[in-house]
């Protein structure tokens, strides 16, 4: 075990070279009450709320190996701290991928893609990161080791923890291995893109999708400065105020198709502006989808989850919050990334708190925050109110964590 750099809210940070070695770290400091933060590649640092209480860095740097790949059963075992380029990299060399779309995945491990459960404009076509984990290790606030799952797709024995911990923000247990079942790798992908002159119409479009003889990988609205020039779009037509661009994946011949069956619907419905973006274009707006949320200067960037049809409503408040906000909203999920070039302190109990917040409620959902330059924000004001969830969730993370040192107070439970 060596050190490493530590964070701001770490004294120290350790960089375990096994599973039996941060079992050891964690158990010690169960017996102590040291806090713990684990740490992948620092990619969520800011998401979530800061760490209050002085403790240890757990850095999963050194478990970056790859378990076990049989590449014919599709599935595949490594160890948390792998980054998303590394597992993409291994993938590739069988024609394989896991349709996950991680921002920073240069330094965004697995792990942190897991605990954080991101997943991004494709989880219209593909599915959530909890779709793919089928087999995890772990290890619990005493140092205890522990599994769940298995290496095969069908296996279905006991409690479904790697759903519970996906998306715990390392509350549970610290993530130090995960089985992944993975798909082909689509042998084309393209867009087709139209320019919209209000959210109506976008929202219009994005509804006649779900009766479409196509079946889209991403349904995108996308508003904004960031949205204007210097993209893969290219520039907007006058009077447009965004774009409705739909992924498409699949064989050559499958696209082709799509990209045609689209265009016509679109037609019939009045669009005459849609154009197709193929080869080294799609591959540069996917990726410029992708790192949406984490690029750019911001104060606060909010990822709000909801029934689609409310979707375009809350960017509508967005906008009417502050005209200059860039907005990504995956039409076919209900989430709406927004992006903020104005917010300020003040503004929090008004417009986040007041307003944001309870819209998503009452449209189904949930608003949290991202990121943000802010000092000072809230539980409340970074995970939304409480529910009676919230309890639940509590008691889990008590069996779980029965001293409160993973990552205390960063996520949603009340302090314990």
């Amino acid at each position: 075990m060596t050190a490493v750099a530590d964070t701001p809210s770490t004294t120290e940070t350790v960089r375990p070279a096994d599973q039996a070695a941060l079992a050891a770290v964690v158990a010690e400091a169960h017996a102590s009450g040291t806090a713990i933060y684990p740490i992948g590649g620092g990619a969520s640092q800011n998401y979530g709320r800061p760490a209050e209480r002085p403790g240890v860095g757990l850095s999963l740097a050194a478990l970056n190996r790859v378990i076990d790949y049989p590449a014919r059963d599709m599935t595949i075992t490594v160890e948390a701290g792998i980054t998303m380029d590394q597992l993409a990299a291994t993938l590739a060399t069988e024609r394989q991928w896991l349709p996950i779309d991680a921002p920073q995945s240069a330094t965004a491990t697995l792990g942190g893609v897991m605990a954080t459960n991101w997943s991004g404009a494709r989880r219209y076509g593909y599915g959530t990161m909890r779709d793919y984990v089928i087999g995890t290790s772990a290890v619990d606030g005493r140092g205890d080791a522990f599994k769940a799952g298995g290496r095969v797709v069908k296996n279905v024995a006991g409690y479904d923890f790697c759903k519970l911990l996906t998306g715990s923000l390392g509350t549970l247990g610290v993530i130090t291995q995960i089985t992944l079942k993975i798909k082909p790798q689509p042998e084309r992908s393209a867009f087709l893109v139209c320019d919209v002159h209000d959210l109506r119409m976008a929202d219009r479009l994005a509804a006649a999708i779900v009766n479409s003889g196509t079946t889209p990988s991403s349904v995108e609205v996308l508003t904004g400065p960031a949205w204007r020039d210097g993209t893969p779009l290219g520039l907007l037509t006058a009077g447009a105020i965004g774009r409705l661009a739909v992924g498409l994946n699949g064989t050559a011949t499958e696209v082709d198709w799509m990209l045609a069956q689209l265009a016509a619907e679109w037609e019939a419905l009045g669009v005459t502006s849609a154009r197709s973006i193929d080869g080294q274009h799609a591959t540069e707006l996917w990726e410029t989808i992708c790192e949406f949320p984490a690029e750019g200067e911001s104060p606060l960037v909010v990822k709000a989850s909801m029934v689609p049809s409310r979707a375009m409503q809350f960017a509508e408040l967005v906008l009417s919050i502050d005209p200059q906000a860039s907005i990504q909203i995956h039409a076919g999920n209900g989430i709406v990334l927004a992006r903020f070039a104005k917010f300020d302190t003040g503004e929090v109990s008004r417009a986040l708190i007041g307003k944001l917040q309870p819209l998503a409620q009452q449209s189904g959902g949930s608003c949290v925050v991202l990121s943000s330059s802010l000092s000072g924000l809230t539980r409340q004001a970074i995970w939304g109110g409480t529910s009676a969830a919230s309890a639940w969730m509590a008691q889990v993370k008590r069996q779980f964590d029965p001293k409160n040192i993973l990552n205390p107070g960063r996520f949603v439970y009340d302090n314990l």
